[in-house]
């Protein structure tokens, strides 16, 4: 098919092993190098003094460790079980010699913990945070861990903070040591001030909710400094500012959507047309990001997010919906009849709790979860640059047969496009050679998009890189890499074997795989 935009069209080339490249001067290149598989791997985090690859995932309530000396030949070295710290572990991160693992509590609305081991797998101590505590990381500087508490409601059936907890960031004081870590060096990043009102655009709906209920923390980057950090608030699409000294959110700011009508947006929206068809639609994306990275170019911080899209599914409320169900304004959509059959918008999973724009109780504007690209944006949110409808694009050449498939079954051709299509989630940002390089995750068809983003106003496609085998049987384990999520870059001078290297960690499969990162000969 022809890719008509973005520098994309005659710059493809089709390897072996699931591999689109652009024929870029001066890129890089990723090779496949080692994979190890266990029962789930959402989160890596990567120690260079031990050369250790912590891991967690899944319904087990543990770290898993894995040794990284020799990347093609990944062994398992320990397991840290998290069962006497609460109900389930959701994150990692690792930071000389210590590891900080969150665990949400056996009841998920009561406050979690964050939970400190050394190398060895002996806890050092332990910390009291917010509610479904998810994403850590420790600042540049080492001086604090920063903990994004998403807070999530276990239901909207009632009103108040049993139900539905607020969100928070906590923002945990390293300085005196991990070892006598007590209460006292964490404080709380709360939303309380915007009780009154938010910012317009920050989606807040969820019935019964405050607004610091209803905000929920989903991941976190911090500025170079360690003075700054910026928390996707994913089902609201926005963004929070946090000053870290002083453990206060300073901002808040929405994100906006993603016209899918101008042909730089262009997306495949149904899953029964049985057809490639990347066309644009009168639907306005949520950008809704997932994971978030920061860099700096040109003096200036600039913000990387995957912009995935989630919807609130809860008992008592769910506004997910499909727009063959939705009451179209016959003003705004004169040909509603016909953009509302299956093979055209009716299949498109849309909302129920945002599109009445004159509260007439019919819907002016369908929106759609998530804008299934990747932003730059400034220090402030405003968007610099969007990937728009690359990624549909980029994995219809390289991918015809597959595309949009789901991620855990193969033979699944087109069944995605109704849903967030590839649906990005991870990313992460790295240096190599002096140049920025933006990896990011396509949770369900697979693979990771290399861009080069050095200059934040003008990326470019590097690669497309998928260990997926789609001859093969998901439920036998036999498919390869399914659901990559976590994507961990290890520079040249803390990798094990003196070259940069990629790690992803994915859901589905459990698998664990390492790829080396070499400029383009």
């Amino acid at each position: 098919m022809k890719i008509g935009h973005s520098g994309l069209a005659g710059l493809l080339a089709l390897t072996a092993w699931t591999s689109v490249e652009a024929a870029a001067p001066g890129s890089i290149v990723l090779t496949p190098i080692g994979t190890f598989r266990t029962a789930s791997a959402e989160i890596g985090s990567y120690d260079p003094d031990s050369r250790l690859l912590f891991t967690v995932g899944g319904a087990a309530n543990q770290v898993n460790v894995l040794r990284l000396d020799r990347p093609w030949q990944i062994r398992p070295a320990l397991t840290i079980d998290l069962a006497p710290y609460g109900g389930g572990v959701n994150s990692v991160a690792t930071r000389d010699g210590i590891i900080a693992v969150a665990v949400e509590a056996v009841n998920r609305q009561a406050p979690g913990k964050v939970v400190f081991f050394d190398g060895a797998g002996r806890a050092l101590s332990s910390v009291t945070v917010g509610a479904v505590p998810d994403m850590l990381t420790f600042t540049p500087d080492g001086s604090y861990l920063l903990v994004a508490n998403e807070g999530e409601p276990l239901d909207y059936c009632a009103a108040g903070l049993a139900n539905d907890p607020e969100g928070s960031v906590s923002v945990i004081d390293l300085r005196g040591g991990v070892g006598l870590l007590t209460q006292a060096a964490v404080r709380t990043a709360g939303f309380a001030a915007w009780n009154a009102g938010a910012p317009a655009g920050v989606r807040i709906f969820g019935p019964n909710a405050s607004v610091a209920q209803d905000l929920e923390p989903e991941y976190i980057a911090v500025s170079p400094d360690s003075r700054t950090a910026w928390v996707t608030l994913q089902e609201n699409n926005a963004l929070a500012v946090v000053d870290i000294a002083s453990a206060t959110v300073t901002s808040l700011a929405a994100l906006g959507t993603q016209d899918h009508s101008q042909p730089r947006n262009a997306l495949d929206a149904s899953d029964r047309d049985d057809a490639v068809r990347i066309v644009p639609r009168p639907v306005q994306g949520l950008y809704m990001p997932d994971t978030v990275a920061a860099y700096r170019a040109g003096g200036q911080d600039y913000l990387v997010l995957a912009n995935e899209g989630d919807a609130r599914d809860y008992e008592c409320f769910g506004e997910e919906t499909r727009v063959g169900d939705l009451d179209l304004d016959a003003a705004a959509f004169p040909a509603a009849a016909t953009l509302q059959a299956d093979e055209e918008l009716g299949r498109l999973r849309t909302t129920t709790a945002t599109g009445d724009m004159d509260d007439d109780g019919d819907n002016d504007a369908i929106f759609t979860f998530g804008s299934r690209s990747f932003s730059i944006r400034t220090a402030a949110g405003a968007l610099v640059w969007d990937s728009g409808s690359d990624f549909e694009l980029i994995t219809a050449a390289a991918l015809p047969g597959e595309f949009n498939s789901t991620n855990d079954e193969n033979g699944s051709f087109d069944s995605r496009s109704d849903d967030k299509g590839p649906e990005p989630e991870g990313l992460t940002v790295g240096n190599f050679r002096g140049r920025e390089y933006a990896f990011i995750s396509l949770e369900r068809v697979g693979g990771i998009m290399v861009y080069d983003v050095t200059d934040p106003r003008a990326p470019f496609f590097v690669q497309y890189v998928n260990g997926r085998d789609f001859g093969g049987d998901a439920e036998a384990g036999t498919a390869g890499d399914l659901a990559p999520e976590g994507v961990l870059y290890i520079p040249r001078e803390q990798s094990p074997i003196n070259r940069a290297l990629l790690v992803v960690t994915h859901e589905v499969s459990g698998t664990v795989t390492v790829y080396s990162i070499k400029p383009r000969s």
